[in-house]
Formats: structure tokens, sequence, C-alpha cells
């Protein structure tokens, strides 16, 4: 048997949900993939997956074996595109989609390094926040934040990304530090078109339990370069995600209110067209990613 293909297929089963869906991402058969999973769950001596008509879900032995199998194929992939990146020069043009934000203020830095790695390798960057099928768009690669939903991809993901509220000194010299999610209902909101639409927040506590707070709307903007610039203007406080806002932060210029109180992380995900191998540019920036994703989603900016 080989055990790396068979990982290979039983995670995408896994993070797919579906045996049918991880079949389409890996240009196989549904009787195929049913097929491979059985050999491995006959090689294991194990059953690995509850299956219904519609779903899939890891028994208690199936999520254990995905978390190895996961890291094992990672490491795999590493070294490959390790040598490939070493042995063979990357030629032609990488071309890739991503949000605005992340697109404006962390990609960039990332595609530097990743072109003097590659230096006959041309870049080709689009930015939007709509979902970017890699197929459709003709991109080799996507990154994307939030739900990707089921479609023609594979899916890699990159990790979470935090959302924060914030505030310039300014607008707290003048208001007050909310100390309590309570108190922000006295305060100016700018929010983004469709976040929070029923102008109520949804945090997590220090304790993990939910909370939920109303807020007014002082500002509405579909980008985050105007929320921003508003908070920084003392208009109100604004959730904006900690990768587009670092240096801010780290300047003083903005201030995270109730820091010990979190938004739902959110998950980030690369994805690429499907087939048995990604090409080998595609590789090559996802190994790249893997190594810097907590510059990418801004996980090393410090609250407290």
């Amino acid at each position: 048997m080989d055990m790396l293909s068979a990982m290979r297929i039983f995670t995408r089963v896994i993070e797919r949900g579906s045996l049918s869906a991880a079949a389409r991402d890996l240009g196989l058969g549904q009787p195929t993939v049913s097929e491979r999973v059985e050999k491995l769950e006959k090689h294991l001596s194990a059953r690995l997956l509850y299956r219904t008509t519609r779903s899939v879900q890891a028994t208690d032995a199936g999520a254990r074996f995905y978390e190895y199998a996961k890291r094992a194929i990672e490491a795999a992939e590493e070294a490959e595109a390790s040598v490939a990146s070493a042995e063979t020069a990357l030629t032609g043009t990488f071309r890739i989609a991503a949000p605005h934000g992340l697109g404006e203020m962390t990609l960039p830095r990332l595609l530097v390094e990743f072109q003097a790695r590659h230096p006959a390798l041309a870049i080709d960057l689009t930015l939007n926040d709509r979902f970017v099928d890699p197929l459709t768009e003709g991109v080799d690669l996507s990154i994307r934040i939030g739900d990707i939903g089921s479609g023609n991809f594979i899916a890699r993901r990159l990790g979470t990304i935090r959302r924060l509220l914030l505030a310039a000194p300014g607008y707290i010299e003048r208001y007050g530090l909310p100390r309590e999610p309570g108190e922000l209902t006295a305060h100016s909101f700018i929010r983004f078109t469709g976040f929070a639409v029923d102008e109520r927040l949804r945090l997590i506590g220090p304790d993990g339990g939910p909370v939920e707070v109303p807020f007014r709307t002082a500002w509405r903007v579909n980008h985050w370069r105007p929320l921003m610039e508003a908070v920084l203007a003392e208009r109100g406080i604004g959730p904006l995600f900690a990768a587009v806002c670092r240096r801010e932060i780290a300047e003083g210029r903005l201030v995270p209110i109730l820091p010990y109180y979190e938004f739902r992380r959110v998950d980030v995900h690369a994805i690429y067209p499907p087939g048995p191998r990604p090409a080998a540019r595609t590789k090559a920036f996802i190994t790249l990613l893997s190594e810097q994703a907590g510059a990418l989603l801004g996980q090393d900016v410090g609250l407290l």
C-alpha cells in the first residue's frame, strides 16, 4: 500500500466532510476514494470513519490518525519543495489572488521574498474580497478568509486570523475606555458592510462563554482602509484584523479595546486547482506560506 497516497486521500475526506467532495478535489472517482479508505482501515485494523448517505465523520481513531497523517503529508511536501526549489529554477508567472487586507499589508512582503528565491518567476497579484475559484479565475493559488464552502479546488488551512476592537487614544481620552462589554453601547461604532448587521457584537469572554452586546453604528464601510482611517480620526470604535493594523498598534496610534474578549477567530485557507500534484511554483509558495503563516496572519501582534 502507498501509505502517503492513502493519507492524502483520507485527510481530504476528513477536511471536505464527504467522499464525493474529496474525490472532486483529488480528480478521482468516488468509488476509488471509498476503496482506498477501506483498504487503509483494513491495513490499520481500525475503523476511521462513520459513514452516512450524505457525509462522513472521523471516529476517535480516525481523528488521531488524521493529525499524524496531516503532519506527515506536510513534512513530505516541504521536503519535496525544498529539493525542487534548490535544484530547479521556477519560471513563468505565478498568479495569486487575495483579499484586500492581507493583499495590501502582509502578503506583498512574502511575494517579494518568494521572487527573491526564484528570480526568474514573475508575479501577478489580484486583490478582491469575493471568493475566487482558482480554476474559474485562472490563478495558481487563492488566499481566502472565512468559509470557503465546497468546490473544485484543494484547500490548505494556513491558520486563523484575529479581529480586534480598536480605538484611537484621542477618542478614549474624550469618551473613556470601555472596561466591560456592556459599556460599548454608549460608544459610536464603525463596522464593515455585512458585519454584525443586527448591530450586536458577539464576543467570547475570558471564561470562553459567549457575550452579546448591542451597539450603535456611526459609520458603515465596505473596505478595511477607510474603516481604519475613521477609527484613527477618533470617530468611534471599530473591528479590524490584526494583520492590517500591526504598525498602528505598535506605534500606539490604535489601542485594543477589551483585549480579554475575543471575536471568534476566522480560518484562512490557501486554495489551488485540483489534481494529483500542484504546480511546482504553487508547491514552493505553499512552503513559504507554511514557514511564515504567522507574519501573514498577524499572529505576532501583541495585545497585553
